[in-house]
């Protein structure tokens, strides 16, 4: 069995190991990794060696640790990242190379349509009919997303929301609420097999799915890392939140997942505060009093124009992983147009949680 994992923000890892009468045997660990001393790779190898296999990634680390030489210096490494590289090999999960990536980035559409195309792209990578996609989103007009459990009365103000023409949606993912500007927000979707984040906890996926844009974001000068849960943070604030729903595949497969983030490039902080009820409470666990410092925007950070910053993270993506251009199908569009019809443009819906 084999499994690789991309340490976030540090080095590739690589495990090889066989499982006979329940535990791993003829481990082999390798990478990109810097290790010091020399003998300290051989002692990981041996910590692992006849660890019962349903061991979970905690137990694999601890073994690690307890092995390890005193002296032993990690660069781009961790006792938990080679825990994760063997729950992957043993759930046999797949790599980002083992897929032929799709792009679809097009015109602006409504916040509604996005929804709706997240959960119908979705449906299909899980059901095996599409390929694994990245798609760019553009909007039409300025809304709040608010995340699937959210109280839509605890989370917008219908003065404010009236006041600026601004619509809400609710989507399929959980999470917070998002407050997003056509000129100001950079959006993206990933849809993919539920194989590429086996071995893998919910909350590690996370980071996981995201480490591609980080070095985009680090090749335009921003060292940004993931602050777990589900933020994407710089040294001076806030650039980006994720959220992710796991869809399951036909006849109870393995199915899919829709990993969404929404990056601040430019943010209107005062109609922000009109729109969204930000409690005091929210506030109170980042470290700030002021919404408006919690959020610092791509376009100070890097003062590059949108579009190029959008072109930078696609080629970004491309170079890692391969992206060929596609597009929405005319059978999917209507899928998509159906939903927002029968459900994401419906009161029942957005109120679902009153």
């Amino acid at each position: 069995m084999h499994g690789e994992y991309k340490v976030p923000g540090g080095k590739l890892v690589v495990v090889d190991l066989e499982v006979a009468g329940g535990a791993l045997r003829d481990v082999r660990v390798a990478g990109d990794f810097f290790l010091e001393p020399d003998e300290a790779i051989l002692a990981i190898d041996a910590a692992l060696e006849g660890a019962p296999a349903n061991t979970d990634t905690a137990g694999l680390a601890a073994r690690i640790e307890a092995a390890l030489p005193d002296s032993t210096v990690m660069l781009g490494l961790s006792a938990e990242g080679v825990a994760i590289a063997v729950r992957r090999a043993l759930a046999r999960a797949t790599e980002w190379s083992d897929y032929d990536w799709q792009l679809i980035h097009e015109a602006p559409q409504s916040p509604a349509l996005h929804m709706a195309l997240d959960e119908v792209i979705t449906a299909e990578v899980a059901a095996g009919v599409r390929p694994p996609t990245l798609r760019v989103w553009e909007w039409d007009s300025p809304a709040v997303i608010i995340g699937s459990f959210q109280s839509l009365r605890n989370e917008v103000d219908p003065a404010g929301l009236e006041r600026h023409g601004v619509d809400v949606v609710r989507r399929i993912s959980g999470g917070g609420a998002m407050f997003a500007e056509p000129s100001s927000t950079i959006t993206y979707s990933l849809a993919v097999p539920q194989a590429l984040v086996s071995g893998l906890s919910f909350a590690d996926s996370y980071a996981y799915l995201d480490d591609w844009v980080l070095e985009a974001l680090a090749d335009m000068g921003i060292k940004a890392w993931y602050q777990p849960l589900n933020d994407i943070a710089t040294e001076v604030g806030k650039i980006a939140g994720a959220a992710q729903k796991r869809v399951v595949g036909p006849d109870g497969g393995p199915g899919a997942v829709l990993h969404h983030v929404t990056m601040a490039y430019d943010i209107d902080a005062d109609k922000m505060l009109e729109v969204l009820r930000i409690g005091k409470e929210k506030m109170s666990d980042k470290g700030t009093r002021s919404a408006k410092k919690r959020v610092d925007p791509l376009r100070r950070q890097t003062g590059l124009p949108r579009q190029v910053v959008i072109e930078r993270m696609i080629e970004s993506f491309r170079k890692r992983h391969g992206l060929a251009r596609g597009s929405v199908t005319d059978a999917e569009l209507a899928r998509a147009e159906e939903l927002v019809r029968t459900k994401f443009a419906t009161p029942e819906w957005t109120a679902r949680v009153p």
